[in-house]
């Protein structure tokens, strides 16, 4: 059980993997839109960039396909931490790991980390039911976890998140595969807004089940955000709506 809490307040927040790996006060953007702040993806070692393309656009979103490039904890520690500690919103770290006793050595790290006010334990698409309840129970300690699941697996996994310790589960794009030049195909996660539809059903399920969850999937508009918390979403996970937006009122 984690001995700190977590509220969202407002209930809006960036996905990991959207604003950076903290709040720009100097940049444009309007933080009193935000409940919290997730930084972009950390490894325990450092990322490159994925190959070959990165970016599909199809029609009603896009597709993206990054490889989570970060320097590893060490170094995000090193040049972050202090940043995280004057940051004006609650930064929670979106922990990238494979393995429990990975995401155990970065937690007992981060709990030591004035500003960081909770961690989200990305989910692997492919992870087995055992594996995601041995990385929430690795990542239970003094700060509150919420699992990031992948939105096509979240209902199936779900219940074994908040049974092995996490506080809230989100989720995560899917992910799909889109034909390129010369009879290829890229894969990669999705975005934008012909995922809303799926994702409240999603969310709506969840809730249904008793799962404390963080919408998101397709969020571009107020009315999106409305109905995410309408559908019982503690808060709502914003994507490449904050892109669009281009740094200013996230909403149009």
């Amino acid at each position: 059980m984690a001995k700190r809490d977590l509220t969202f307040d407002p209930p809006v927040m960036n996905a990991a993997g959207t604003l950076g790996f903290f709040p720009d006060q100097h940049g444009p953007m309007d933080w009193s839109q935000f409940g919290v702040f997730i930084t972009n993806p950390i490894s325990l070692l450092p990322r490159t960039p994925a190959h070959g393309n990165r970016f599909t656009a199809y029609p009603g979103g896009f597709l993206l396909h990054t490889g989570y490039p970060n320097p590893g904890l060490s170094q995000a520690l090193r040049h972050y931490a202090r940043v995280w500690s004057h940051s004006p919103l609650p930064v929670i770290v979106h922990v990238l790991a494979h393995a429990p006793d990975e995401v155990n050595r970065m937690i007992r790290r981060l709990e030591t980390t004035e500003g960081v006010a909770g961690v989200e334990v990305g989910i692997d698409s492919g992870a087995q039911p055992e594996l995601v309840a041995a990385l929430a129970q690795a990542a239970t300690g003094e700060l509150p976890v919420i699992l990031r699941l992948p939105l096509e697996r979240s209902l199936d996994l779900a219940t074994l998140a908040i049974q092995a310790g996490a506080m809230a589960v989100s989720l995560a794009p899917p992910r799909g595969v889109y034909p390129a030049q010369a009879g290829e195909f890229v894969q990669g996660r999705l975005y934008g807004p012909s995922i809303l539809p799926i994702a409240l059903k999603i969310t709506q399920e969840l809730v249904k089940l008793g799962i404390p969850t963080i919408g998101a999937g397709g969020v571009y508009t107020q009315a999106h955000c409305k109905a995410m918390l309408s559908a019982g979403a503690l808060a709502v996970q914003l994507d490449g709506a904050l892109w669009r937006a281009a740094g200013y009122k996230i909403f149009h």
